[in-house]
């Protein structure tokens, strides 16, 4: 794991020594093991590096093959190791300690610019070819590792954080109002549609899934993966779809635990992490290694006011997986002094934008600095599980057949489902019918995200946004306008909704030394499971059957048959803030009055919330829509005042 940078001067000017100090400085707020440059005249690439992989202890990077006059930076770790060194044909005894950055090197002898396609892992990298004058560089398919660029007065600069490229002394700290326009305007947790915005203007993310490729002044951006592969595997019976997952999934799991340091998991109630705990377990076991489990709690003094379905405290789940699993060292992490206000500041600054997942801000932030002090090297999580391994709505699955007019399955399915969770038959069938036959096809926000539009309404005018977003297929107020279904391909065909999970964990393993690696995005097991056909994914009466089945014997049934209690995490948010409450108000009248913020922000919407936070924390109101509008308007000015406005003309 490491932090890369690196100039070209396409004007063959010199890159000067301050420049490159300047650019790796930047770094210096991250731990290294080593920091190394390569430097020719007009280019130089950078490596702030953090070894996490056996292979990477010592590793030179940038490397440079003289030979062929090709050298390479790069922030990965890959995990079809085995395969790439049989395709390209490495010796043997070559494989046990060669460094992915050589790895990929060799890949792109072979391949050039398909490289990226014959890869599978986390990885931003940028190879400069002597030969062809050329810098080429590619993020992996999802984009778990961040990679920024610009291109300014004939020079093209690259950095895995924003801050580098802010040194260089032709870039100004200008706000991308385009950017922040969509940011504003979309309600649920993707921060825009043009994957390549930043906050910044002049200042460009290589998009997830993209490579690119700087020939003299010319920039060329493409995609090269894609997951909309319509084709569905048809096996036998339903034991050859759970052996085949088992087979897959293990093989994700077992590619995550390269490391020389210790392994940690990120553990709730539930079965995504549940089943990559167990089955990282099961292979740390025959390594003769640990397994540290990381279980975000409320504090003690918290009351779960949540619905009879719903948990907070996720313990008596997590325990029985524990004590189940074994060959477990288990820790609960109430954090107790932090709270998503507590954190802004940090997390901001982390983050170098703004960000919408406050709710749960202050334990993700705050789980990696108690890996690091377990020197954990990899902390794994299950994070896009409910859109791959746990995919499976019995709602949805039972609107689709009574679109289809399966009524013998239909019944049979929703007999099996009241068995298991009880209620009456009639009452499911009728509310099937109105799932299937709805009055609007849109889809409905979840209440979560039912908030007043954040954006100031002359601003959507200005930056014309909502026509944009509809364009995309968002509704009016910001939400997807698409069923379930369709909201999981668009997941995956449509990458700007990779970027918020991946920025902050990117960015926060670069703080804390700790890369957090998740099995359930990886290549392989996406495309298998959306491969499978839906009745894999509900089946006998339960939802997310395909999870449930290939668990058995690795997970206590007390959860992995659970369809009854579902938990929560982040409900406690306004509970953890209520110390700070009156600063919270009093920061939130300072936005009120501000007009530099409120020509991007609806004055109408702060004060309306205004007046219903000055009464006082309601302790079980976290979904309050005033609460939630302040919470993120006050992210979106602390950026702008503290990081960003104050130097924009």
């Amino acid at each position: 794991m490491s932090a890369i940078a690196g100039i070209l001067h396409g004007d063959k000017q010199p890159v000067t020594p301050e420049q490159i100090t300047n650019m790796m400085d930047a770094f210096s707020k991250f731990p290294a093991d080593d920091i190394r440059v390569w430097h020719q005249s007009n280019l130089y690439l950078g490596c702030h590096a953090q070894w996490i992989t056996p292979e990477s202890v010592g590793e030179p990077v940038p490397y440079y093959d003289s030979e062929r006059d090709l050298a390479i930076t790069a922030d990965a770790i890959i995990d079809n190791r085995q395969e790439l060194f049989e395709m390209l044909q490495v010796d043997k005894e070559k494989r046990l300690l060669m460094p992915d950055s050589v790895l990929l090197l060799l890949a792109y002898i072979k391949w050039g610019e398909n490289t990226p396609e014959h890869v599978i892992g986390d990885f931003a990298f940028m190879i400069w070819d002597g030969k062809k004058q050329k810098l080429f560089g590619a993020r992996d398919f999802s984009g778990a590792r961040t990679l920024y660029y610009c291109h300014q007065n004939q020079s093209f600069a690259f950095s895995t954080t924003i801050e580098p490229l802010l040194t260089l002394p032709f870039m100004k700290k200008h706000l991308n109002e385009e950017w922040l326009a969509q940011f504003l305007a979309i309600t649920a947790v993707t921060h825009t549609l043009d994957s390549a915005l930043t906050p910044y203007r002049n200042i460009y993310e290589i998009p997830p899934s993209h490579r690119i490729s700087v020939v003299g002044q010319k920039v060329t951006i493409n995609r090269y993966n894609t997951l909309t592969n319509k084709e569905k595997l048809h096996y036998k019976s339903n034991h050859d779809y759970i052996d085949a997952f088992q087979e897959i999934f293990q093989q994700a799991v077992d590619a995550r635990l390269r490391t020389h340091r210790g392994v940690g998991a990120q553990l709730s109630g539930g079965l995504d992490s549940g089943s990559v705990t167990s089955f990282a377990a099961g292979t740390l076991k025959e390594q003769g290694k640990p397994l540290h489990t990381f279980s975000y709690i409320p504090p003690k003094d918290f009351e779960d006011f949540t619905p009879g379905y719903l948990i907070a405290d996720e313990r008596p789940y997590i325990q029985e997986t524990v004590n189940h699993i074994g060959h477990i060292t288990d820790h609960y992490c109430d954090f107790n002094e932090s709270s998503p206000y507590s954190v802004m500041d940090e997390l901001l600054h982390d983050m170098e934008m703004p960000y919408k997942f406050f709710e749960n801000s202050f334990w993700l932030a705050k789980m990696f600095e108690e890996a690091q002090a377990k020197d954990i090297g990899i902390l794994l999580s299950g994070d896009r599980g409910n859109l791959t391994i746990s995919w499976g709505n019995a709602l949805d699955y039972y609107t689709k057949l009574c679109k289809n007019m399966r009524w013998i399955k239909l019944v049979q399915e929703v007999h099996q489902h009241t068995l298991h969770l009880g209620g009456s038959r009639l009452k499911k069938l009728k509310m099937i019918r109105k799932h299937a036959f709805p009055s609007s096809k849109s889809a409905e926000a979840p209440a979560d995200y039912i908030l007043p539009q954040v954006i100031n309404s002359q601003f959507a005018t200005q930056t014309d946004v909502f026509t944009k977003l509809q364009d995309y297929g968002f509704d009016d107020t910001g939400w997807y306008g698409a069923d379930q279904q369709d909201l999981r391909l668009k997941h995956f065909e449509d990458v700007c909704h990779w970027i918020p999970t991946n920025t902050v964990s990117t960015k926060l393993s670069l703080r804390h030394n700790v890369w957090k690696r998740d099995p359930t995005n990886d290549l392989r097991v996406i495309r298998f499971c959306l491969s499978l056909p839906d009745n894999q994914f509900v089946q006998d009466g339960y939802d997310r059957a395909l999870i449930r089945r290939a668990t058995e014997g690795y997970l206590p049934d007390k959860v992995r048959l659970n369809q009854r209690i579902r938990g929560v995490q982040g409900a406690d948010w306004v509970h953890r803030m209520a110390p700070s409450w009156q600063l919270f108000v009093e920061e939130a009248e300072q936005l009120s009055k501000d007009d530099d913020v409120l020509q991007f922000i609806n004055k109408q919407a702060i004060n309306d919330a205004l007046n219903v936070v000055k009464n006082g924390p309601c302790l079980d109101k976290d979904n309050d829509p005033h609460y939630r509008i302040l919470m993120r308007s006050l992210i979106v000015y602390r950026f702008l005042k503290k990081f960003h406005l104050k130097e924009v003309k």
